[in-house]
């Protein structure tokens, strides 16, 4: 019967216990405020609008140079302006034409204009040809033509015509076959090339001169 109540005694003391610990405890402690509760609905007031801003409006008069709203009752007549001078001088300078501009006390006519420039005559480059003002050269040495030994045994005549160039000096520089004939073309160049000229001027320049030279190779009625 004892160790029946031995659990019932056990459990008695600790709650015994616990009630000596835990009164003293919560005999200090207060209990908490209750929340108090919302009387009802809360309406939050707006902020009154503000005033409306005032616009200044800028009015400006119209100028003259604006067109008007209304038509005139009638035209007025255009008022008259003296005739624009050509060339005159908007900042108020009497002077009309070329002189404007120039520093006061002073015209165009008072400026000595330059002595003309004398271009000597240029120098005549090139050939020419005689005629006009070109006369033509003089011959003043001669060099027959020496009929070659081969065309005379062949009985070969002909004409071999040339176009010789004649320098300043009168010296012939230069000759090229216009008609030919093969064995006495040679002949022909050989014998021109020894001939002189008198020198050939063109506004008291000497120049060079281009001329045809004809040499004409015969044998005669005997050697036929």
């Amino acid at each position: 019967m004892r160790l029946s109540m031995l659990p019932v005694s056990i459990a008695a003391h600790f709650v015994a216990f616990a009630a000596f610990l835990l009164v003293p405890l919560a005999g200090g402690v207060e209990a908490p405020t209750p929340w108090p509760l919302s009387p009802g609905h809360v309406f939050i007031t707006a902020a009154p609008m503000p005033p409306p801003q005032q616009v200044n409006v800028l009015r400006t008069s119209l100028g003259r140079t604006a067109a008007p709203i209304v038509a005139p009752d009638h035209i007025e007549e255009p008022a008259d302006e003296p005739p624009a001078v050509y060339g005159s001088d908007p900042t108020g300078d009497a002077r009309v034409g070329l002189d404007v501009g120039l520093p006061p006390g002073l015209a165009l006519d008072t400026f000595t204009p330059p002595p003309p420039i004398v271009v000597p005559p240029p120098q005549v480059a090139g050939s020419y040809r005689p005629g006009g003002a070109i006369r033509e050269p003089r011959k003043i040495r001669d060099s027959p033509a020496v009929y070659p030994e081969v065309a005379r045994a062949a009985k070969i005549e002909g004409v071999v015509i040339l176009e010789a160039t004649i320098d300043e000096r009168g010296v012939v520089t230069d000759a090229r076959v216009l008609r030919s004939e093969p064995l006495l073309d040679a002949a022909a160049l050989t014998a021109l090339k020894q001939w002189r000229y008198t020198p050939t001027l063109l506004n008291g320049v000497p120049v060079r001169v281009l001329m045809t030279v004809t040499f004409r190779f015969s044998l005669g009625d005997r050697d036929l």
